[in-house]
């Protein structure tokens, strides 16, 4: 294991900066705080925005039924490269997404944007996008994390356009599943700084 800033610690500080991060939003949220009052206003103005088609398609790629397909895909393909850790690692920080975030929808009871029913933060839908996108491209190959950014960052917008969560709620979800694959990364981290030679997935070099 490495120092702070070896591919262990890295990990570390990311988890710790996106806990602090959650931990400010859910207060804010819960406090009725400044950061919710503007989160209110940008999202009243730009909610109903863009065709309908393309920011619901965009919200739908956080559905289970989208993301899981692809997660499951490159479990499979990890599993076939005797990736045991890194597989098992994802597949636990998609299990959590329930475990975490419903708790959470109790504490916070918020609103919808467009209804007064409650429980939408944080959002699962934006964290099943980062956790299944993210996760394939650790386990695929890192080169393919800018795609999994693009998706992720598509749902979230998908998601507030429509009026199916608020821009925090979205936020807040992020920041969670930051906790939950930083994990990720460290197992693949561990198992990289084990080879002599890069494997094609779960690299820990710039590839």
């Amino acid at each position: 294991m490495r120092g702070p800033r070896g591919p262990l610690g890295a990990p570390a500080v990311v988890a710790a900066a996106c806990a602090v991060l959650l931990a400010l939003i859910t207060w804010q949220v819960v406090a009725h705080g400044p950061l919710r009052a503007l989160d209110e206003r940008v999202d009243r103005a730009v909610v109903g925005s863009g065709p309908a088609y393309l920011t619901e398609f965009l919200a739908d790629l956080g559905n289970m039924q989208v993301a899981l397909p692809v997660l499951a895909a490159a479990a499979g393909l990890a599993l076939r490269r005797r990736q045991w850790v890194p597989a098992a690692a994802v597949a636990v920080a998609m299990a959590l997404i329930p475990a975490l975030v419903a708790p959470l929808k109790a504490l916070t009871d918020r609103p919808g944007p467009l209804t007064p029913e409650t429980g939408y933060f944080p959002s699962g839908h934006a964290a099943t996008a980062l956790v299944a996108y993210a996760g394939a491209a650790l386990l695929v190959g890192r080169r393919l994390m800018p795609v999994a950014a693009l998706l992720t960052v598509a749902t979230g917008i998908g998601l507030v356009l429509r009026g199916h969560h608020w821009p925090l709620d979205v936020l807040a979800s992020w920041s969670l599943c930051g906790v939950l694959l930083a994990g990720a990364v460290a197992a693949c981290s561990r198992v990289g700084s084990r080879r002599t030679t890069e494997a094609p997935g779960c690299r820990t070099g710039p590839g």
